[in-house]
């Protein structure tokens, strides 16, 4: 939702293919936003950060949402979507939140009964973030 539909490394002869989406830490950091190796796709941590912007401040529900929504377009560059999803990660800052980004979770995936982790952490890398989520899925077509 960030940026370019960038798809350095895609495609290469090791077999991984990358997905960048243009965040603007993708770049200044070196990593992807999505690796895709064999049958799974890993997308790496997302925010609620649209367009260079926190949307949602103060709100855990909808930032999850957000973030969830961010990791679900990177797997679209995959063809795959919400019921491909095996695994999902979520980083709060505030266990008073779990209540709002589990209620976020089960918005998206309640059908699908990926493999969940909810953990507390310290803190993210702005302050006004209160979420993070990572998001593994199988695609099954990889031979």
């Amino acid at each position: 939702m960030t940026g370019s539909d960038n798809s350095a490394g895609s495609g290469s002869s090791d077999g991984i293919e990358r997905y960048a989406s243009g965040g603007r830490w993708e770049d200044a950091f070196g990593y992807s936003r999505a690796v895709a190796v064999g049958d799974y796709v890993h997308v790496s941590g997302c925010t609620a950060i649209v367009e260079g912007n926190l949307a949602h401040e103060g709100d855990p529900h909808h930032q999850a949402l957000a973030a969830f929504r961010i990791a679900l377009d990177a797997l679209e560059h995959f063809g795959l979507g919400a019921a491909d999803v095996v695994r999902t990660r979520m980083y709060i800052t505030h266990s008073r939140d779990s209540d709002d980004v589990g209620r976020a979770h089960g918005e998206l995936f309640g059908e699908v009964r990926p493999a969940a982790t909810m953990v507390v952490v310290a803190g993210l890398i702005d302050s006004r973030m209160l979420v993070e989520v990572e998001v593994d899925a199988y695609r099954g077509r990889a031979s």
